[in-house]
């Protein structure tokens, strides 16, 4: 393996179709694609300044690196990468990307980032922007705190767990989502999806898991949490308090208390739902 120390790289395609080589201390200055079509790299407290840098790439690993603002559209195209410790600043990072590890990494302007990936392994990850991980599939996630609205748009088979989503209109369109002891705060949670479990989650939405077939709420709170469960197929069984639910089109709901119960004989077939409270 090549080894290269405090390189200084600049103009485009600097180091194109790289190949077997150890990066250090290294800074990836003006110039578009610096590793296009590269494989086999290891990137270790290096920053990179402009855009495009690993395109078409396979079997990537970055420690502790920067992606700053103007290497937009960074990571498309490529399979097989790990990061670890890395801060990136710049949006539209991953497009297309298969079999990616992500380890502490602070996503500084995360908008329309992790686009159409798949296997993607997520671990302590911060990521601040709309429309993050649109129509992914195999997503693992754990640690995530997400700020940012339309999140994961379009996903298949995600597990996530011990996360904080501050997103609105988040899951639509989902199929196969599991989320786990997490926080959840945004509008519209979950519209037009389907196979979607909550376990130990808190959560707030304004007209939140509606249009749901296969809602599964488990040990779960809604807290200021209005209209609820709207044309769903729903299995909940909610701790406390619910504001109000709305027409829910067939299972069963379990709670302490609903403050407001909205249930329509000419929009939906009243008797499919089963509604039970403590009081």
């Amino acid at each position: 393996m090549e080894y290269i120390k405090r390189g200084f790289f600049t103009g485009e395609r600097a180091l194109f179709q790289a190949k077997d080589m150890h990066i250090e201390e290294s800074i990836f200055d003006d110039g578009e694609s610096p590793l296009k079509h590269s494989s086999n790299i290891e990137l270790i407290d290096s920053s990179f300044k402009w855009k495009y840098p690993l395109w078409y790439s396979d079997h990537i690993r970055l420690n502790d690196c920067v992606l700053f603002e103007m290497a937009r559209a960074g990571i498309w195209y490529t399979t097989d990468l790990m990061m670890e410790n890395v801060v990136i600043e710049a949006p539209k990072t991953f497009r297309r990307c298969s079999r990616i590890s992500l380890n502490n990494v602070n996503f500084y302007k995360a908008q329309e980032t992790l686009w159409s990936c798949s296997d993607v392994q997520m671990d302590k990850v911060t990521a601040h922007g709309d429309y993050f991980a649109m129509n992914c599939r195999n997503m693992k996630i754990t640690g995530l705190e997400l700020m940012g609205n339309y999140g994961f748009d379009g996903c298949e088979n995600l597990e996530i767990s011990n996360s904080k989503l501050i997103t609105k209109d988040a899951f639509w369109n989902c199929n196969n989502v599991t989320v786990k002891d997490s926080y959840i705060c945004g509008e519209y949670f979950g519209w037009n999806s389907s196979n979607i479990v909550l376990e130990n989650c808190t959560i707030e939405s304004l007209q939140g898991m509606c249009y749901i077939h296969g809602l599964v709420m488990k040990n779960c709170k809604l807290i200021n949490t209005t209209l609820s469960f709207e044309y769903s197929d729903v299995d909940a069984q909610i701790e406390g308090h619910i504001d109000s639910v709305k027409n829910p089109s067939s299972g069963s709901i379990r709670a302490g208390s609903i403050g407001e119960l909205i249930m329509e004989d000419d929009r939906v077939d009243t008797s499919a739902t089963k509604i039970e409270t403590e009081e």
